[in-house]
């Protein structure tokens, strides 16, 4: 073959050519799709798809291949199926061989990944999403677990509905089952290197900064009521944040150590930023508290990016004043998109959690919005929502299993 010659491509089997689907079931064991597939392989088949489950043990193996060329006793076929099934009882398992023509079904257009979290997952629960998928024009190609603690984990690939009319049939459907859905398109993209991006009070950490500098003051109770009128979106987030920061003048700057210590970061927040960091994702963190805090937290996590408000300190005493622009709201969106510029990430690409009010902006600039244990206007306004107090499920979303995560860890000195 000259330089200039490419090799013919392969042929795609046509709607008229016969194909003969191959489905093993029983106990799973070393060697059985290999031993599948020399058995087969006398008859000089192709392979037009293979689809393999193991499911506690137990094996369903499905090979779909051209029908073998029949020559001139017609036998061919009927040769294959007998010891196909000799092979199978040999080894305790069951065959089923279908004869038809062409490959799968074409897929609808519009695909998307709809991952599901229950805690626990019932049946009820998926039975009703499955309807849920149907109602819309959806098909399920394929369902498989991403994890099975410290939540139940599911993806169903879906094609033929569009993800945002997913979205807005699933959303309602999982608020009444008690489950967490998002719904995001398929495509290379949702494993691309990209941006993702937190806020820090109640979603990276447990506390509310402010009510921990607070409590050194006296005023925990008074601040801790602003904040979640603020966080419901009753209150304007600067002037919240002004009326709570006076009530810290006078404070000895030492207690920026002393909260510091105090910070609980939130269960699986450790995992979520190493695997992210991994997988080659640049994660930053995005605050209306003070970089007193998420300055010690960017280190300490070793994150790309972080920006919160400063708390003003004067020979040794916090003002009750902060410097600089606010952090708020719509800071917050600005933030995602200067980060995304700067980490080279196109806007579409970035990932935003967050619980409160003052993180809705950023939740709708994103490609990805997740209300993280939310306020009910947050989970409403979100792409998605996760329920459940462990941060690391926010992986799941990304199509990253809990075995992918454990893997790394094993691999990592």
């Amino acid at each position: 073959m000259s330089a200039s010659q490419t090799p013919p491509a392969t042929a795609v089997p046509g709607d008229d050519v016969p194909t003969l689907l191959v489905k093993i079931f029983g106990k799973d064991r070393p060697g059985i799709t290999a031993g599948l597939f020399e058995t087969l392989a006398a008859y000089s088949v192709d392979v037009v798809d293979i689809e393999q489950v193991v499911t506690r043990g137990r094996i369903t193996l499905c090979a779909l291949v051209t029908a073998p060329s029949q020559g001139g006793s017609g036998s061919a076929e009927g040769d294959l199926r007998a010891t196909v099934h000799s092979w199978a009882e040999s080894l305790n398992l069951q065959a089923e061989i279908i004869s038809g023509r062409g490959d799968n079904r074409p897929r609808g257009t519009g695909r998307s990944h709809v991952t599901v979290l229950g805690h626990p997952l019932t049946a009820e629960s998926a039975a009703a999403i499955a309807a849920a998928i149907t109602s819309t024009g959806g098909n399920i190609d394929r369902i498989f677990r991403l994890a099975k603690y410290p939540v139940t984990a599911v993806e169903f690939a879906v094609s033929g509905a569009a993800t945002e009319a997913l979205r807005t049939v699933l959303a309602p459907e999982a608020a009444q089952l008690g489950v967490d859905v998002a719904v995001v398109a398929a495509g290379l993209q949702r494993r691309a290197q990209r941006l993702v991006v937190m806020d820090v009070d109640s979603t990276l950490i447990q506390d509310e900064v402010i009510e921990l500098f607070a409590a050194h003051a006296g005023c925990e109770a008074e601040v801790a009521e602003v904040t979640a009128a603020a966080m419901r979106g009753e209150l304007d987030f600067e002037q919240s944040l002004h009326a709570r920061v006076e009530l810290l003048g006078g404070l000895d700057a030492s207690v920026v150590d002393a909260v510091r210590k105090e910070v609980r970061l939130t269960p699986g927040a450790r995992t979520l930023v190493r695997t992210l960091k991994r997988l080659g994702y640049q994660v930053g963190v995005v605050s209306g508290g003070f970089t007193q805090v998420t300055d010690a937290l960017k280190e300490e996590l070793g994150l790309d990016f972080a920006s919160a408000n400063t708390l003003e300190i004067i020979d040794g005493k916090l003002t009750g004043r902060v410097t600089g622009a606010i952090v708020d709201r719509a800071g917050k969106a600005r933030l995602l998109r200067d980060f995304a510029q700067q980490a080279g990430v196109p806007l579409a690409q970035t990932v935003a959690i967050g619980d409160g009010a003052n993180d809705l902006d950023m939740l709708n600039a994103a490609g990805l919005g997740v209300a993280f244990n939310a306020k009910p206007v947050v989970r409403e306004a979100a792409h998605t929502a996760v329920n459940v107090p462990f941060l690391d499920t926010v992986l799941y979303l990304l199509g990253i299993t809990r075995d992918e995560v454990e893997a790394a860890d094993t691999h990592v000195g």
